[in-house]
This record gives C-alpha cells, sequence and structure tokens, in this order.
C-alpha cells in the first residue's frame, strides 16, 4: 500500500499568537529581574555632598508656636534642617516647596519618618506665629523655629550656616543673605548630605528613600 503525503494541518492564528505569548512572558519577566537587580545593585547618586563618617548633628531647642521643639523630639527619623526666613522672596519658598513635594512624593510609612524644620535667621521679623503659619502653607508637618539672636546665632554656627542682613528696597526692608543648603540628617542622628539650592523634587524623594530603606 501506497503512503499518501498528507500535509501537516495549519495552525488557526489564535494558537500561533497564544505560543508566541507564552515564549514572551518569560522572557520579558526575566528582563525586569535583570533590570530591577541591576538597578539595585548600582550605588545610590546622592543629590547633595555627602558627610564622609559618622558626624552627629548637634542638638538644640528653639521655639515653635506649639512650645518648645528640639532636634533630639524627632530621633529616629530622617530630619531635613534649613536656616531661612519667611520675608525670603525666591531661594526658601522654592526651597521648602521642592522639600514639601519631596515628603508628598513618599509612600504614607516613608513619610511619617521624615520631618523638615525650618529655622529663622531673621528672629527680629519671625515671630513664632509667623514662622508657623508660613511653613505649614508647605506642609502640615513642617515645623518652623525662632528665638532669640543669640539663640539663632548660636545654632546657625553649630551647622556651618552664614547669614547676614542685606540691603533691600524702601518696600521690602532688608533682606537676609544666607546659606541656601537642605542639611538632611539620617535616622541615627548624623548629617548626611548637604543638598544646594536647585535640586528638584524628585532627586530629593530619591535620597530620601534611599536613606529610609
Amino acid at each position: 500500500m501506497t503512503d499518501t503525503f498528507a500535509p501537516e494541518a495549519e495552525q488557526p492564528p489564535s494558537r500561533r499568537w497564544l505560543g508566541l505569548f507564552l515564549l514572551l512572558v518569560p522572557l520579558l519577566i526575566a528582563g525586569l529581574v535583570f533590570w530591577w537587580g541591576f538597578n539595585r545593585s548600582q550605588p545610590h547618586q546622592f543629590s547633595g555632598s555627602v558627610i564622609q563618617g559618622l558626624s552627629a548633628a548637634p542638638d538644640f531647642t528653639l521655639s515653635s508656636d506649639r512650645g518648645p521643639v528640639s532636634l533630639s523630639d524627632y530621633a529616629g527619623k530622617v530630619v531635613m534642617i534649613y536656616f531661612g526666613y519667611t520675608f525670603c522672596p525666591d531661594v526658601c519658598p522654592t526651597t521648602l516647596a521642592d522639600a514639601a513635594a519631596a515628603v508628598d512624593s513618599l509612600s504614607e510609612d516613608d513619610a511619617e519618618d521624615v520631618q523638615l524644620i525650618f529655622v529663622t535667621i531673621d528672629p527680629a521679623r519671625d515671630t513664632a506665629d509667623r514662622i508657623g503659619e508660613y511653613v505649614r502653607h508647605f506642609d502640615d508637618r513642617f515645623v518652623g523655629l525662632t528665638g532669640t539672636e543669640e539663640e539663632i546665632g548660636s545654632v546657625a554656627t553649630l551647622y556651618g550656616i552664614y547669614y547676614r542682613a542685606g540691603e533691600g528696597s524702601e518696600a521690602t526692608g532688608y533682606l537676609m543673605e544666607h546659606t541656601a543648603t537642605l542639611l538632611v540628617i539620617d535616622q541615627a542622628g548624623n548629617l548626611k548630605i548637604v543638598i544646594p539650592f536647585g535640586v528638584e523634587a524628585d532627586a530629593i524623594a530619591s535620597d530620601l528613600e534611599y536613606m529610609l530603606r
């Protein structure tokens, strides 16, 4: 009996797509796992200058509109400290807005472990009530601190902050010249990063997330 040639039945298009899909899914998963692992293995690039070694952040106590506040009140949290003043026309509000956006972008749990402290370098105009209202305009969780000229000077010196009254206009009165860096303290209480002015919120958030790992 002679065998007759029987061509292989062609698979319907739906089965071919299913086969292709089943082939690609494992490859896609493997690629994602590799990408995730590769990124996790890369050193984090901080957005500011990293303080090498352990440098314990000096504790201090100043006044807020809700009573005395010490840096040590926030032990265990990542703390951002900024020295500025409420009458600042540009640098201070920009920095606080970026910091607020950075905190907002964190998960709820991470945001609970971050605290921003705003210390005035213009205590003559920044009363406790004024600075409290000012910082909460950016984020309800932010704390604004003031004190006497001597108290502010002592804390600023501890953190290497420069400031002085400069010329303004008839409308503004004097303006303050000051260091415009955002200081970040890790959860162990060590000064970890000095972030310069102009770093955007997503970069600040990336640093905070890394420090909270």
